[in-house]
């Protein structure tokens, strides 16, 4: 289990096909090999820091056998993928960082993640895995599902509770992890500790992780531990940092195609203004049901200001008392959205909402916070703000309530 660093030494043993479930068996995880896979009428070549007759030596012990990430299973093997024609044209390989990844939202995301569904059909991926020491066990079950599942895009997994590990090179990190509030704990105290851990979890991303990373903060209260990451990277720029407000956004398309009776995707140009909370402002001012303004479409202004909006904004809790937990599913379908957004071109006339840091905004929203704003993306993982969009009294004293 503990991971330790070896001189790359490289000696050469041939081995048959048939004998590789027996390697990833058998190697001891912390150690790193490199398969580099010839024609197919040749042998595998293996090279590894150790002599053939070395594979079953036990792991090294470390002081802290857990506090480090290790490659688990066959994800120990890095294949060349400049070696087979399948995959010479595959994209270079991105690490994606997930904490929480033990949690319900998670089990959901990573496999669309490994699967190809989020960043596309030829972009191999590493996944990165944080989860606590209670967790680790837990973690470990998770990487034994994606070895199981055969995804030919996920190329390596590690797993660790360390965040200046994990995050080592992240390009992408998804920050689901946070403590849910018990009964009887104040709200006060569930910021205070969610601070902490997001507060840590900054100035390892400012450490370690890429310079241009782009980090989704997922856990609740999103915008307050948003605004504590950003604070405590400097050295990423604070564009980078986003709120998951998408979840809401997705409710309120749902219930205004259920109004018009329409399919959803007949939806466009929904904002969600603010956090994500009860608080949130829904904006179905600047809303497009198959190309027409809402108010056009559904004339009802009283269900558009009331019902509507309090559905969308109790959402989670009605699904609370529904199905007994919070929503996982249906997050976890949120945080591809919300990828996807910034990695493909946002269809011309539309836009999509995120928390983002509110510095520089053309809406008159206080700067220094991270708040629900409608954006646009050329598909390169950055963003602008959408200035084409309008107020009436009504939407701007509900966004000054926020």
């Amino acid at each position: 289990m503990a991971v330790t660093q070896f001189n790359p030494t490289c000696s050469k043993t041939h081995l048959h096909s048939s004998q590789l479930p027996f390697l990833s068996r058998t190697l001891p995880r912390h150690r790193h090999c490199t398969i580099a896979p010839l024609h197919r009428t040749q042998q595998a070549r293996i090279c590894c820091s150790v002599a053939p007759n070395e594979v079953q030596v036990p792991a090294v012990k470390t002081s802290d056998p857990k506090s480090k990430p290790e490659c688990y299973g066959v994800f120990c093997l890095t294949y060349d993928l400049r070696a087979e024609e399948e995959t010479r044209s595959w994209k270079k390989l991105i690490n994606i960082a997930v904490s929480g990844a033990a949690g319900m939202i998670a089990n959901h995301l990573l496999f669309k993640l490994a699967s190809g569904e989020v960043f596309g059909p030829d972009q191999p991926i590493a996944l990165k895995l944080l989860g606590s020491e209670r967790s680790i066990q837990a973690l470990e079950g998770v990487a034994m599902e994606l070895e199981d599942s055969l995804f030919p895009l996920l190329r390596e997994v590690s797993i660790g509770i360390d965040p200046y590990e994990v995050f080592q090179d992240a390009e992408w990190a998804l920050l689901i992890g946070a403590k849910p509030r018990g009964p009887g704990m104040e709200r006060a105290d569930l910021l205070d500790i969610n601070g902490q851990i997001y507060a840590a979890q900054g100035r390892a991303l400012n450490a370690v992780a890429s310079r241009n990373v782009k980090v989704i903060v997922v856990g609740n209260p999103c915008n307050t531990n948003a605004l504590i990451c950003l604070k405590n990277a400097p050295n990423i720029p604070a564009k980078n940092f986003h709120a998951l407000t998408r979840l809401d956004e997705n409710r309120a398309k749902c219930q205004l195609a259920l109004k018009a009776g329409v399919f959803y995707d007949k939806v466009s140009n929904v904002t969600i203004w603010g956090n994500h909370s009860t608080t949130q402002v829904p904006d179905f001012l600047n809303a497009r049901i198959d190309g027409l303004p809402v108010k056009e479409v559904v004339k009802d202004q009283k269900w558009l200001e009331e019902e509507f909006t309090e559905k969308v904004q109790k959402r989670g809790g009605a699904l609370i008392q529904k199905w007994g937990r919070s929503s996982a599913a249906s997050t976890s379908v949120s945080i591809v959205d919300a990828i996807r957004s910034l990695v493909t071109p946002t269809p011309e006339g539309d836009w999509f909402s995120s928390g983002v840091y509110s510095d520089g905004n053309p809406y008159g929203i206080a700067e220094g916070i991270v708040f629900s704003m409608p954006c646009r993306s050329k598909g390169d993982g950055d963003y602008e703000l959408v200035k084409d969009v309008i107020f009436d009294d009504y939407l701007q004293q509900r966004i000054a309530k926020v």
